[in-house]
Parts: structure tokens; sequence; C-alpha cells
């Protein structure tokens, strides 16, 4: 079965999601509303009446209270937010690991030029954090543990109540970047002992531009936005209410459609999966190859580099990534793909496909029909 080449398959899914048609339905209703959420008077309580709305919502679907959500103005603002506090903690030390999203790492090495202590743990070849190195690591000097759920490249999940407890056990905070899979897996803070955790709109189909940030009740927490009384001082700016409607509409259809969709994007990915072992050789598959998300599929091609393939495919009408878009601007080889022990003429030749709620299997038909030339045609030109 094949598609017209004018028409496009999306399979970038982790990079960004459209909107959901019901998220796109609420936002346009919800241009008319331009009440500010702090004020007293009739057009500002209808506002802010919706935006605790969605805080319950979000906070429902995490299991948490309702009081501790707070909306930020993205998931490297929530991330930042809690990274920050360590410079402020009687604990001067971080431990997080060598696949972390940059929103993690970067903070985390500015930390470390103010004085605080980094450790990065190492990965294994599926990308599961060393629990091991974990316990030897971790000290009474350890402020906060910071693991993310899921990996966006390779889409390894983590073992996160495991890790938070260890991080419990030392009297340090737990926090996870589940940016990946909030929306993806089912997630309960309070099962899984979670302090903070961070999310973001368009990753599950909602706009972009806003972000939460789950805070446990009665944890340490040092405000990063000042200058303002919104989020019950937590974070100061006036609210973007009409993305956090755009969230909390995203997050209710999430809690219609995740279990359904989850089934349906693994049955696409292992399609996809079989179609590749079967049509082109010298590749490996990356990533856990069961705690893993539904609908990523991350994998190398010997001789044949990414971005040409990338390109190659864009041009067949078909959008994917060579992993990590707040990477694509490096010529690096992916950071994730080397820690966990891929040689560097492998990480070149990765492709990462994420599927989303809007693809098909004629969708990964088209795909199959396309790649295998195009893999083809650029290792008889290449030089490797």
């Amino acid at each position: 079965m094949s598609k017209n080449q004018t028409q496009r398959v999306y399979l970038d899914n982790n990079a960004t999601t459209p909107l959901h048609p019901e998220v796109k339905k609420v936002m346009r209703e919800a241009l008319e509303l331009y009440g500010n959420p702090s004020s007293l008077h009739t057009e500002g309580r209808e506002v802010r009446a919706i935006i605790e709305n969605v805080r319950a919502e979000t906070a429902a679907f995490l299991g948490a209270k309702s009081e501790e959500i707070i909306f930020t103005g993205s998931g490297t603002e929530a991330n930042n937010t809690i990274l920050s506090m360590v410079a402020t903690m009687p604990r001067k030390e971080i431990i997080t690991c060598a696949i972390e999203h940059p929103a993690i790492l970067e903070p985390a090495e500015h930390l470390k030029k103010q004085g605080c202590k980094v450790t990065i743990l190492p990965v294994d070849k599926y990308g599961k954090v060393d629990l091991d190195a974990l316990k030897k690591a971790i000290s009474t000097e350890t402020a906060l543990v910071t693991i993310m759920y899921a990996n966006n490249e390779i889409g390894t999940i983590q073992d996160i109540k495991t890790i938070a407890a260890i991080a419990h056990e030392h009297g340090a905070l737990f926090h996870t970047d589940a940016i990946q899979a909030v929306g993806k897996v089912p997630i309960n803070v309070v099962d899984e002992e979670i302090d903070f955790l961070t999310l973001s709109g368009h990753k599950l189909y909602g706009p972009k531009g806003i972000g939460a940030l789950y805070i446990k009740q009665g944890v340490p927490f040092d405000a990063f936005m000042l200058g303002g009384h919104q989020e019950l001082h937590r974070r100061a700016g006036t609210e973007n209410s009409l993305a956090i409607i755009g969230l909390g509409k995203a997050i209710a259809m999430r809690a219609l459609e995740m279990d359904a969709e989850h089934d349906k994007l693994l049955a696409l990915k292992t399609a996809l999966k079989q179609g590749i072992e079967k049509s082109i050789p010298e590749i490996t598959f990356n990533g856990h190859p069961t705690d893993c998300l539904a609908g990523t599929l991350n994998v190398s091609f010997a001789r044949a580099e990414g971005e040409s393939v990338l390109l190659y495919l864009d041009l067949a009408g078909i959008a994917v990534s060579t992993g990590s878009a707040c990477a694509s601007g490096s010529l690096d080889p992916s950071h994730v793909l080397l820690a966990t022990g891929l040689a560097v003429e492998y990480a070149h030749g990765s492709m990462r496909f994420s599927l989303g709620r809007e693809n098909s299997m004629a969708d990964v038909e088209y795909l199959l029909e396309k790649l295998p030339p195009i893999i083809k045609r650029i290792r008889d030109m290449s030089t490797l």
C-alpha cells in the first residue's frame, strides 16, 4: 500500500505532537476569555475557576492533590526550577544519569560551576540506570536524585519506584523528568514515591509553551520565577490561561485514550521493527526491548549517516528524527547512544521513529516501502 507523495507521514511525535482536535476546539472557544485570573472581577474569576479545574484534572491524572500542581512556561522551566533549589540547600550534591535530556544536564553543569557536586550515573546497553552505581554514589550529602522516567531518544523506561526508594533511604529528594512518559504510561506519584515531577503540554497533544510541575506537599521548595503571587507564590507571572486550558483538555483526552492508544502504537512499532529487520541488513535496535515506550523505535544503520537518511525521507514525505529535537543543531553523535556503549559509527547512523495517535499501519507500510532503497542508496555512495 503506497501513499501519494504529496501527503506527509509524521513520525516525530517525541519531538512534538499535533494538537488533539478536542484541544483545538476548546482553545478556539477560549480565545474570548481575556480576564486576568488574578483579578477579582467577573472576567478574572471566570478564568481563575477554569485554571483551578485544570489544576484539579492534572493532579487527578497523576494521583496527586490539586495544591501540589503548578503551571510553568515549559518542561524545561520546570526542570530548571527543581535543580536550581540545590544551590540553596544544606546538601550540595545532585545525582543524575548519562542519558538525561539537556534540560537536566545543562542546569546540573551550571550548578557544578557554582560549587555543587554533580554525579552522573552510567547506564547499561539498554539505557537502564546502574542501580549499584547509584547505591555507591549516594550519601548524606546528596540533596537531589533526578532520573528521567522515559528516554526521549530510545524510549527506555526507568525503575522509578526503586530509584526513588534509594534516594529516600539516604534523605535525598527525588525528581523525575516525565515529559516523555506522562500520557503514555500510567503514573501515580504517591505509589512511586515521587517528590517532584515535570510534564510538558506539547508532548501529549497539547499546546507548546505550557508545562506543569508536581511538588509533593511538605517537601522543601524555592520559587525559580520571582515577582508575583501567582501559583500560591511558587511561580510568578500571569498564568498563560489559553495554554493551560489546552493542556487541561489534552490531559482529559489522555485519560480517555491512553490505554487503547498504547496497544495500537505497540502493534505499529512491532510491525515496523519486523519490517526493518526483514528488509535492511546491518542494523542495531537501541533501547530496552520491553521496558520501553510503545511508540518509540530507535534503530542504527551501519554505513548510513542519519542526517542523510532524514533528508531523503523528508523528500519522500516522511518526517523522522536523528535523536532529540533539542540537539538537532549539533552534528555530534547522540550522547544517549554513546552512553549505552554503541559504537560511534552506529550512533551517527541512528534514526528515531516516534509514533503517535494519528499514525496508522498505512504509514508504517509507506515507510517500509521508502526506507530500504534510501538506505541502499546512501550506503552505495558511502565512503565509510
